[in-house]
C-alpha cells in the first residue's frame, strides 16, 4: 500500500509515523497542523477547478461538511463573545483562537479536506499498521515499568511552540494509577483514557482491512490498547459502537425490525428489572475507579453552576482552573458538553449537537448500502458516548484519521 497524491502522503506518513513523532515530541504539532496545510491544498484545487475539470476530478463539498463549518465558527464567534463579555485581554483572544484553530476547527477541517482524493482502504491501512506498531513497541513499555525506570523520562523540547499543557509533549513510558496503584498505559496520547479513545476509532477502521493479516493485527493491537489503557469507558464504547452499529446499519432487515419489536415488548414488561441492573451496572462502573469518579461528578457540579448563574448563553470564553477539591483540574474538562457549557454556553453546545446529529442521521441513511458511511456511523457513536468522558476539542490532533472518512 502506498500513497499516490499529495493528500495521501501527508495522511499516510503523518498516520504511520505516530510513535516516530511521539518519541521526538512532535504529535500535537503534527496533528494540528496537516488538516490546515491540506485545507490550503484544497483551497487551491477548488481555485483552479472550471468548467472544464472532468467530472470524476471535480470536488463537490457535502451539505453535512458545510453544517460542520458553520457549527465550529459558531464555535469561535462564542469564543470571541465571551471574551468580550468578561473584558478579558485582547491578546487573549488572539492566544484562544490559535487554541480554536487547533481543537474544535479541526473538527471541520479535517471532515472538508475528507473531500480530495483520498482512498479509504490507505486510511484502513495505516490505521492497522499503527496498531502493528503497538503490539511491536510496548513490551518496551510493560518492561520500563517492571525494571522501575522512571514513569517519564523527557519533555521534549518543542513544548516551547506551545500546547495545553507538557503532557502533550512529554514521553511517558508508563503511570500508576493513583486510585489502585496499578499501571496504566497511555502510549503515545497524553492519558490513558485517550489511549482507549484511539482504540476505539482504529478498531472499527480495522474492521475494513481486505489484507486478512493486516486486519487481525489492526483489531489485536486495538483491543490491546484497549486493555492496557484500563479505560473504562473505552471497553463500554467499543462493545457498545459495535453492536449499535450492526443494528442501525441492518434496518432494512425485516427479521432486525421484528426483533428490535419484540425486543422493545420485552423491555416494557422489564422495566423494573433493567432499571435495577442499570443502576447496579452504574454502581460498579462509579466503584472501579471512585476517586475519578468524584472529581469528574464535582467539575460537572462545578460547571452547571457557574455557566447557569454567570453566562449561560456565550459562555465565559475561556478555561478556568478548579479548587484544590478537583485537584485544581480545568473546570469542565473530562466532559465535552460542561466544558462547552462553561466556556461557550448554550450556543457553543448548540453548535456541536446540530452537525452532530445531522451527521448522524445523513449516516444513518446512507450506512444502510455504504459500507464507507457504516464507518462513519461507528466514528460519530465514539464521538458521541466520549462527549461523556473526554473533551473531544482538546484530542482531535488524534483522532483526526476517523474525521476524514
Amino acid at each position: 500500500m502506498k500513497p499516490i497524491n499529495f493528500p495521501e502522503r501527508i495522511i499516510w506518513y503523518s498516520i504511520i509515523g505516530t510513535y516516530g513523532f511521539y518519541l521526538i515530541g512532535g504529535l500535537y504539532i503534527v496533528g494540528s497542523v496537516i488538516g490546515w496545510i491540506l485545507l490550503i491544498y484544497l483551497g487551491k484545487k477548488l481555485w483552479n477547478q472550471t468548467e472544464a475539470t472532468p467530472p470524476d476530478e471535480r470536488i463537490t463539498i457535502p451539505l453535512t461538511t458545510w453544517i460542520w463549518i458553520g457549527g465550529m465558527l459558531v464555535m469561535e464567534l462564542a469564543l470571541i463573545i465571551g471574551h468580550y463579555n468578561f473584558d478579558l485581554n485582547p491578546s487573549l483572544v488572539i492566544k484562544s483562537s490559535i487554541g480554536w484553530a487547533k481543537g474544535w476547527g479541526l473538527l471541520a477541517v479535517f471532515p472538508l479536506v475528507g473531500v480530495l482524493k483520498i482512498r479509504p482502504k490507505l486510511l484502513w491501512r495505516a490505521a492497522c499498521v499503527v496498531c502493528f506498531q503497538t503490539l511491536l513497541f510496548s513490551p518496551v513499555f510493560i518492561l520500563a515499568y517492571l525494571l522501575h525506570l522512571p514513569e517519564m523520562p523527557y519533555i521534549s523540547p518543542l513544548r516551547i511552540v506551545g500546547g495545553p499543557s507538557d503532557e502533550f509533549f512529554a514521553f511517558r513510558l508508563y503511570e500508576i494509577d493513583p486510585s489502585n496503584a496499578l499501571p496504566r498505559w497511555r502510549l503515545f496520547t497524553p492519558w490513558a483514557p485517550a489511549l482507549g479513545f484511539m482504540a476505539n476509532v482504529y478498531f472499527f477502521m480495522a474492521l475494513q482491512e481486505t489484507n486478512k493479516k493486516w486486519r487481525w493485527l489492526g483489531i489485536a493491537g486495538s483491543i490491546f490498547m484497549c486493555v492496557i489503557s484500563a479505560s473504562r469507558l473505552a471497553l463500554l464504547s467499543i462493545t457498545v459502537v459495535f453492536l449499535l452499529t450492526w443494528v442501525l446499519t441492518n434496518l432494512a432487515r425485516p427479521v432486525v425490525l421484528i426483533a428490535l419489536g419484540f425486543g422493545s415488548f420485552i423491555t416494557s414488561l422489564m422495566t423494573t428489572t433493567i432499571f435495577n441492573s442499570y443502576e447496579t451496572f452504574q454502581q460498579k462502573f462509579t466503584e472501579a475507579r471512585p476517586d475519578s469518579s468524584r472529581v469528574r461528578d464535582t467539575l460537572a457540579k462545578i460547571a452547571i453552576d457557574r455557566s447557569s448563574n454567570e453566562a449561560p448563553v456565550w459562555g465565559h470564553g475561556v478555561v478556568q482552573q478548579g479548587p484544590h477539591l478537583v485537584e485544581y483540574m480545568p473546570i469542565g474538562s473530562h466532559h465535552t458538553w460542561y466544558g462547552l457549557l462553561f466556556v461557550k454556553g448554550f450556543v457553543g453546545l448548540f453548535a456541536l449537537v446540530f452537525p452532530m446529529l445531522c451527521s448522524f442521521l445523513d449516516l444513518l441513511v446512507k450506512a444502510q448500502k455504504s459500507e464507507l458511511a457504516k464507518v462513519g456511523l461507528s466514528m460519530i457513536l465514539i464521538l458521541f458516548l466520549y462527549t461523556f468522558g473526554e473533551n473531544l476539542e482538546i484530542l482531535s490532533y488524534l483522532y483526526w484519521p476517523g474525521l476524514v472518512i
